[in-house]
C-alpha cells in the first residue's frame, strides 16, 4: 500500500480513468496499490463518484430471492402441518420390538394417542407462529398471507373442537 506517500499525477489520472470506466473502488485500489480511502479522495477531488446501481440491483434481487425462499418455506411448513392435522383422526399404528427373540409386535389404534395428538397440535401452533412472523416481515402479498393464516386458523379451530369433543367423551379411569 502507498499510504502516506503522495500519489503522482500519472497514477491519479489512471485512477480517474478507471473510475470513469466504472471499475469498483476496491478493485482500483488493489490495481494501483492504493488504499480505498485514497481512491475515494481522488474521486471526490475530481467530482467523480462510483456507480452503485449494480450493487443496488444485486441487493434488491437478493431481497426478492429471500422473500421467495420464505414463501416456499412457509408453504412447505403449512402443507406438513395441514397433513398432520388432517391425519390426526386416522387409524394409528403402534409397534415395538422386544423379548429374547426381538420379536416385532404391532397394533392399530382407532386414532392417535393423546400425547401424539398434543404433539401434532403443538407443532401446528409453532408453524402458525412462524408463518405469522414470516408474514410480518414480508409486506408483499398481504392478501394471500391473510388467506393462508385464515386457513390455518380454521384448521386449528376444527382440530380443537374435535379434540375437545373426544376428551369430553373419554371415560375417566379409577
Amino acid at each position: 500500500m502507498a499510504r502516506g506517500r503522495p500519489v503522482d499525477d500519472e497514477t491519479r489520472e489512471r485512477v480517474r480513468e478507471a473510475i470513469r470506466a466504472g471499475d469498483p473502488r476496491n478493485t482500483i485500489a488493489r490495481k494501483f496499490g492504493l488504499s480505498g480511502s485514497t481512491v475515494s479522495s481522488i474521486a471526490k477531488r475530481a467530482g467523480l463518484s462510483f456507480d452503485r446501481s449494480a450493487v443496488a440491483a444485486a441487493t434488491k434481487a437478493r431481497s426478492v430471492d429471500l422473500a421467495a425462499g420464505r414463501t416456499r418455506l412457509a408453504e412447505k411448513m403449512l402443507a406438513a402441518s395441514e397433513d398432520m392435522l388432517d391425519r390426526i383422526d386416522d387409524p394409528y399404528l403402534v409397534f415395538s420390538f422386544g423379548g429374547k427373540e426381538n420379536a416385532y409386535n404391532e397394533h392399530t389404534l382407532a386414532s392417535a394417542p393423546v400425547d401424539v395428538r398434543r404433539n401434532v397440535i403443538t407443532t401446528a401452533g409453532i408453524v402458525f407462529d412462524k408463518l405469522t412472523r414470516i408474514v410480518e416481515k414480508d409486506n408483499g402479498g398481504l392478501e394471500q398471507a391473510v388467506g393462508v393464516l385464515d386457513q390455518i386458523a380454521d384448521g386449528f379451530k376444527a382440530a380443537a373442537e374435535k379434540y375437545r369433543s373426544e376428551t369430553v367423551d373419554e371415560p375417566v379411569g379409577d
